[in-house]
């Protein structure tokens, strides 16, 4: 079982930056891949961004590459996304993902924490 809690999400005025934190329970940590989804009101939650779980692969959408960046640490149980360059299309609610035997850095995950609100002003 694993728990998992983000933090870091806020207001912040268009082209600035946030840093998003997942805390992870447990000590398998590492076995896992991470991800990043977003889901904005009345839109379907979308893949932002994927690490593989020792940290050597990164995976982005389309939308966010060169803007956000994932990282993980790993002696923490935290995973991270640095958002810089945020636009009112980024404003949405982040979560975090955790799953053991990925098809894809979309997916499945088995856990998912409650996720945290990111607002861009425009």
């Amino acid at each position: 079982q694993v728990q998992l809690v983000e933090s870091g999400g806020g207001l912040v005025q268009a082209g600035g930056s946030l840093r998003l934190s997942c805390a992870a329970s447990g000590r398998t940590f590492s076995y896992y891949g991470m991800g990043w989804f977003r889901q904005a009101p009345g839109k379907e939650r979308e893949f932002v961004a994927g690490i593989s779980g020792s940290g050597g692969n990164l995976y982005y959408a389309d939308s966010v590459k060169g803007r956000f960046a994932i990282s993980r640490d790993n002696l923490k149980n935290l995973v991270y996304l640095q958002m810089n360059s945020l636009n009112f299309e980024d404003t949405a609610v982040y979560s975090c993902a955790a799953g053991a035997y990925l098809g894809s850095p979309k997916g499945p995950y088995d856990y998912w924490g409650q996720g945290t609100q990111v607002t861009v002003s425009s």
